[in-house]
């Protein structure tokens, strides 16, 4: 009974919700209503919800009640404490390979498709493994870590201490469940940052950098513009790995700034500028300004993340990509004449279309006349990561 009064809530608050705002945020809102359901309640209810936008734009012509069904049959390796919901026939076919439980739906649905829950293939960048990405939507990605120089032995000593499980994907970036409570066990920013993996990649660009004023015999990077810092989990790696740099940051969002400010704090960053700008408008002034370096994570789509935010992939209209695609050339064509000659410009986005990624590039280097090093799609659906694109550029005149 307990179960099913689970299913139930979730379903009405899959009918309740309307995409305008992230899910997490209107599920908290919910739950601070409904103060009825405890910390065990509330995370069964948050599964079956997520679950459920999982199948994305599929199965649009079956019932709400029936796609939880099916969300929870796709999404979980184990039939758990739901086999309730389900005849013999389903729970026979039942097992760990998702790839199974594929073909089981494919067979008992004729009007599923793997292709309808992610219908933009067309519009991918370049080299995706496209079957892999779309089954990625129905596996919860892991919490990556990554510890900040010097804190590796105590980080390491703290999770074996408290028992959790982990792996070390390479020397800085620990992969968690996603249920595990890291910030009770690690004093985050300061001796790790949550950071995907894909995102931790972009150090690879900013040592290219290093490597190449090594070898060009230029003076080392010192001023770094991360110029739509979000929360500045970017320029935090960008002060890790660069070291001693000149830091400014800055974002549209004045509340942002302020979580910024708050996060560099506990990072020990105590050196450095931050102010609140739009980068869509070419009037902007910062006096007496140009920067070796400009980061620029630009506003995107978020479909590279989406399998962690899944409502996305399910509200999702076509038309934001090209609205996007728009917004990020206005940006980094405001951004770029600040930056030095030889100075290089770092162009990220968490999205996966081409119109944001390959055609921005094509834009920085045919308009605004820049170099381009080195670009990759960051492809993280292997590693139960997001999947990012990064692009460096090198102003040469």
């Amino acid at each position: 009974m307990r179960f099913q009064s689970y299913f139930n809530t979730a379903l009405k608050i899959i009918q309740l919700y309307d995409g305008l705002f992230p899910l997490q945020h209107f599920l908290k809102q919910y739950f601070s209503q409904q103060k009825k359901h405890g910390s065990k309640d509330r995370k069964y209810i948050t599964h079956l919800c997520y679950n459920f936008y999982r199948l994305g734009k599929s199965l649009s012509n079956v019932s709400a009640e029936e796609k939880l069904k099916l969300a929870v049959f796709l999404c979980n390796d184990n039939i758990g404490e739901w086999s309730f919901l389900y005849d013999d026939e389903w729970q026979n076919n039942w097992n760990d390979s998702l790839t199974k439980r594929l073909q089981f739906i494919g067979q008992k649905y004729s009007s599923f498709s793997l292709s309808d829950v992610f219908p933009f293939a067309d519009e991918l960048s370049e080299s995706p493994d496209i079957p892999a990405f779309i089954r990625s939507f129905f596996i919860q990605p892991h919490v990556f870590i990554r510890v900040r120089p010097g804190h590796d032995k105590q980080v390491i000593r703290k999770l074996q201490e408290k028992a959790v499980p982990f792996n070390v994907i390479d020397e800085s970036c620990i992969a968690l469940s996603p249920f595990v409570k890291i910030n009770s066990i690690i004093n985050i920013d300061e001796e790790s940052v949550i950071q995907d993996y894909s995102s931790q990649r972009i150090k690879e660009f900013l040592h290219l950098t290093e490597t190449e004023n090594l070898t060009s015999n230029i003076l080392n990077l010192k001023s770094v513009w991360d110029c739509c810092a979000g929360s500045g989990g970017k320029s935090i790696l960008a002060y890790d790995v660069l070291k001693n740099i000149n830091l400014t940051a800055s974002d549209v969002r004045p509340s942002i700034i302020q979580n910024l400010k708050q996060r560099f704090e506990k990072a020990g960053i105590n050196r450095y500028k931050s102010f609140v700008v739009d980068l869509t408008n070419s009037k902007f002034p910062i006096p007496n300004s140009s920067f070796d370096l400009i980061i620029c994570d630009a506003p995107c789509t978020g479909s590279g993340t989406w399998s962690r935010t899944p409502e996305q992939l399910y509200f999702f209209q076509h038309e934001k990509i090209e609205a996007y695609a728009s917004l990020q050339k206005k940006i980094v064509a405001n951004a770029i004449s600040y930056l030095k000659i030889s100075g290089y410009f770092l162009y990220i986005t968490c999205s996966v279309f081409k119109e944001e990624n390959e055609t921005v590039v094509a834009f920085i280097k045919n308009e605004l006349h820049l170099e381009l090093t080195k670009t990759e799609l960051l492809k993280g659906y292997h590693q139960k990561a997001d999947t990012m694109f990064a692009a460096l550029f090198r102003k040469t005149t």
